[in-house]
Formats: structure tokens, C-alpha cells, sequence
């Protein structure tokens, strides 16, 4: 039987490749080591991508042209490179919608979370998500006006989806702590 977690594979590693891409972009270069350290920041430890994840992501990020690598004393830094912002930008207007022809897998997913069906897959995808909002915005010194920008996104939605009016969400919002 196959090791688990499975070891880092292609997946993780263009996970990687574009967090690398989004923080070149956002901060500048950033070497594998940083890099690594930065998810597991991010991640709050759940995740510190290992050097097979990290340095083969970067390499292929400047075979494909998205990014330049340079020797700074012992490390090598890797900067973003105008193609490589031209792909961010083309993925940020197209990433979020599925492809003509492309299967939607979410059905297969849903059974393996034991959910009946994608509706209610994607329910509890949601509770999981309001959640996580939630969380974050406990912890966090977001601003009041972030808060209520939440809360009317939530409520647009359900609204959207034709919940009951009893099914909108409360109006008392998470304060930091």
C-alpha cells in the first residue's frame, strides 16, 4: 500500500510554483528556504512544504519562463518575470471557472466525504468555509468595515441561493480578541 500522506507530487508542487509566483509578485524575490517557511507561516504549521516540493516548483517556474533565478551569496533568489505576471493575471480572470469539457469532479469528492450528493457536499463546503471566516476574523485586527463587507457577501449569497428567511446569517460579527 502507498505511503500516506502521499509524498509531494505534481500537485503540491504547483501549489508551490504559484504561492512562489504571488509572493515574488507581491514582495519581490524569494529563495526556497523563505519560501517554505513563509507556507508553513501561512498554513499555522498544518503544512511546511519539504525541500522535493519546494526547489523542483522553483525550477520549473524558470523553465517555463515565469520566473529568473540568480546566485545572492549561498542562496539562489528567484524574481518573477513579466510572463510570469502575464500567467498570474490570466489565471486570477479565468481560475475560478471550470472549463468547457473539463469534468467536475466535486461528486466524486462528495462521496468520499460521505456527503449524498454534490448540494450537500457543497453545503457543508460552505459551513466549512463560514467557519474558517470566522476564525479569521476572531483572531485577526480586521476592520469593522471588513466585518460587515463579510456579512453582506454571506448574505448576498444566501440570498442568491433562495435560503428562507430564516437562514440568514446572524448580525451579531466576530470581534478580534
Amino acid at each position: 500500500m502507498a505511503p500516506w500522506p502521499p509524498p509531494a507530487g505534481s500537485f503540491h508542487r504547483r501549489l508551490v510554483a504559484l504561492y512562489a509566483l504571488h509572493v515574488m509578485e507581491r514582495e519581490g524575490p524569494v529563495h526556497g528556504y523563505g519560501l517554505s517557511e513563509r507556507i508553513d507561516e501561512r498554513t499555522e504549521g498544518a503544512w511546511r512544504p519539504g525541500p522535493g516540493a519546494v526547489y523542483p516548483s522553483l525550477t520549473q517556474l524558470v523553465a517555463s519562463g515565469f520566473a529568473r533565478a540568480r546566485t545572492q551569496g549561498r542562496r539562489r533568489v528567484y524574481t518573477i518575470t513579466p510572463k510570469g505576471r502575464r500567467f498570474l493575471a490570466t489565471l486570477r480572470r479565468h481560475g475560478g471557472r471550470r472549463k468547457e469539457g473539463r469534468p467536475d469532479l466535486g461528486a466524486l469528492w462528495a462521496e468520499v466525504m460521505g456527503v449524498e450528493g454534490i448540494e450537500g457536499f457543497l453545503v457543508r463546503r460552505l459551513h466549512h468555509s463560514v467557519d474558517a471566516i470566522e476564525a479569521q476574523l476572531a483572531r485577526s485586527d480586521a476592520s469593522e468595515r471588513l466585518r460587515e463587507r463579510a456579512l453582506a457577501e454571506l448574505s448576498a449569497a444566501l440570498e442568491r441561493l433562495g435560503a428562507p428567511d430564516g437562514a440568514a446569517p446572524s448580525r451579531e460579527v466576530p470581534r478580534a480578541r
